[in-house]
């Protein structure tokens, strides 16, 4: 198979769509169509099965839409074109950083330049899942109650972590590791900007070079008159700095 096939989902709740989809499809040189799924939780489990390269995604589904069906990815990302008959979510996706927005009933040289678009975010996987994040994190202002995703890579594959995943980011250089319950991944910004990014929520720096989530401290101690240990709940520890362990302490109590 050449390195530039394109393993493509289907998402649609209309077989017709599904069918007329994949028949289109067959006509573009490089891609392959992997699978097919008539709803939102098949497709996100099609996603984490089948690890597609690019997904046709409805918007208008029962149960889990588009979008929804976006906010489920937990493993690798792929490219993602929402193809819908609705014309008022174009402005949106395209505002919250989607590879493409295709109306129905599909234009073939549209759905070609989509493909494209969508072969050029996979030569570049950072890309890919910051826009996805991009994706995600505006959707906070049609839902506000939502919190950002973070963009974080562990061997080749990006990931998008929510913040409740996520337990510390430690900055070792110009490195900043993000700490899960048991696992390392690397971040893709620097420590300032993740601080900037995540300002109100409930991760607090403890010192220049760590950024913790309070919600997982378990234990604070004394190690001297001016230095504090904190405890997180996966067993890691750090040195609080003294300008910063009043406001540590004040949150914990």
């Amino acid at each position: 198979m050449p390195k530039t096939e394109l393993r493509t989902l289907i998402v649609d709740d209309e077989p017709v769509a599904r069918n007329l989809l994949s028949e289109e499809l067959a006509e573009i040189p490089g891609v392959e169509v992997s699978g097919e799924a008539e709803n939102g939780a098949e497709a996100i489990r099609c996603i984490e099965k089948l690890e597609p390269d690019l997904v046709l995604l409805d918007i208008q589904m029962p149960v889990k839409d588009g979008f929804d069906v976006v906010r489920g990815i937990t493993g690798p990302l792929p490219a993602i074109i929402f193809v819908t008959a609705y014309s008022e979510h174009a402005l949106r996706a395209f505002e919250i950083g989607a590879v493409d927005y295709l109306l129905k009933p599909i234009r073939s040289d549209r759905l070609r330049t989509a493909v494209e678009r969508a072969r050029e975010s996979r030569r570049s996987p950072l890309e890919s899942a910051e826009r996805v994040a991009k994706t995600l994190n505006a959707e906070n202002v049609f839902r506000p109650q939502r919190r950002p995703k973070i963009v974080a890579k562990r061997g080749q594959d990006y990931h998008l972590l929510d913040l409740d995943e996520i337990y510390a980011f430690q900055a070792d250089g110009e490195i900043v590791w993000i700490l899960t319950a048991d696992k390392k991944f690397l971040a893709t910004q620097t420590l300032q900007a993740i601080d900037d990014k995540l300002a109100g929520s409930q991760f607090q720096r403890i010192h220049r070079a760590v950024l913790v989530n309070t919600d997982k401290i378990r234990k604070m101690g004394a190690l001297s008159s001016q230095r504090w240990l904190l405890t997180l709940a996966n067993g890691v520890e750090f040195t609080v700095s003294k300008r910063q362990a009043p406001i540590i302490r004040g949150l914990i109590r």
